[in-house]
């Protein structure tokens, strides 16, 4: 959360329109769900928004506003100034500063959520808010909650306590039990466009076009992973010239000696720290050259369209489909702790097959 002298509430969120517009719905119906699933890809602003949105539930300008009009018709300026959160009474600050003692934040310990904090937080729950008007339990990565944590936090959800607001947050609600779904409030967020990233990556942290460009292009609609990568080196190349390099290692892979193909597993694996944004780079590419026949105007990679559309020639559909999911196996192997140049050496391998 921002420091009060840079808050700006929702009115600071990008792409996020229709799910602000729901949330401050909320608001001025003053009936306030006791619990709610925030979905969408990382890293654009999903807990940000719960802060904001657990700011406001306890915000006494928010309460000064609504106090005796809740029945009120509210036109838009008003609609908008009651969904912020002033972000100076002591409630907003406590809540800035990460210091509000009935704002709980539950996140994974390691890989994932065990039983023992969701216990531990049912202990919690047994006292009153001490000073909140509404509770609210922030679950991070809720998908992440093991099979006993999420059983743990159902029983809690059938019978919850008052004055207490669940947000929970998950990429997909596929990744949730069914049950846990059920008893929330789903709310969708939406990915934020390239363009909104790169103006970003320029106009705020002073990064180059290309460098801007190339980050923008591989975060998948998510702003905190464009800012991750944005500074763009990968040992002491920038990340624009690392992406175009393994785009040209791809493309002659097949007509290199296994020796060659191994070498470049190798030089993969020399960048451990940087290996989940250059499978990334290549799965990115590879889709490109999938869809360039069907939807070239969707591409990517918009910089390599001539390379892309002459690969796209070359290559059979079948065979491109196999080279996306060498990659992603090797994802989800890296992922699980896999052996990581074993990993590697597998999916260059499968790179480096013919493109016919």
């Amino acid at each position: 959360m921002p420091g009060n002298e840079a808050f700006s509430g929702f009115d600071g969120l990008l792409n996020q329109r229709q799910p602000i517009r729901t949330l401050s719905a909320i608001l001025a119906k003053g009936s306030i769900p006791h619990a709610m699933l925030f979905t969408g890809v990382d890293g654009i602003g999903k807990l940000t928004i719960a802060n904001i949105f657990a700011m406001a539930c306890n915000c006494s300008e928010v309460a000064r506003v609504y106090s005796g009009n809740i029945d009120e018709p509210h036109n838009t300026h008003r609609e908008r100034k009651v969904s912020n959160p002033c972000g100076k009474c002591r409630s907003c600050r406590k809540i800035l500063s990460g210091n509000h003692p009935d704002i709980i934040n539950i996140e994974p310990s390691g890989l994932i959520i065990k039983i023992i904090q969701i216990r531990e937080l049912c202990n919690s729950l047994i006292l009153k808010p001490y000073e909140a008007k509404v509770r609210v339990i922030l679950i991070s990565d809720a998908h992440k909650m093991n099979k006993e944590a999420g059983n743990a936090l159902l029983k809690i959800l059938e019978e919850p306590p008052e004055r207490t607001l669940f947000v929970l947050t998950a990429t997909h609600t596929s990744d949730l039990l069914p049950t846990i779904v059920s008893r929330c409030q789903q709310i969708r967020f939406n990915p934020v466009s390239r363009k909104n990233i790169e103006k970003i990556l320029i106009d705020n942290h002073g990064i180059s076009e290309d460098e801007a460009f190339a980050a923008a292009s591989m975060a998948n609609g998510s702003l905190a992973r464009a800012l991750s990568i944005a500074p763009g080196k990968v040992g002491r190349v920038s990340l624009n010239n690392w992406r175009k390099w393994l785009v040209n290692e791809v493309e002659i892979l097949p007509s290199r000696s296994m020796s060659s193909v191994l070498a470049f597993a190798e030089k993969l694996a020399e960048k451990k720290a940087y290996i989940s944004d250059t499978l990334e780079i290549l799965k990115t590419y590879l889709r490109d050259i999938l869809i360039y026949r069907y939807s070239p105007e969707i591409i990517i990679n918009i910089d390599l369209a001539s390379r892309i559309k002459s690969f796209s020639q070359k290559t059979t559909v079948e065979s491109i489909v196999s080279k996306i999911e060498a990659v992603q196996v090797a994802q989800r192997s890296i992922t699980a702790n896999a052996n990581l140049k074993l990993t590697l050496e597998l999916m260059v391998m499968r790179l480096a097959n013919p493109i016919g």
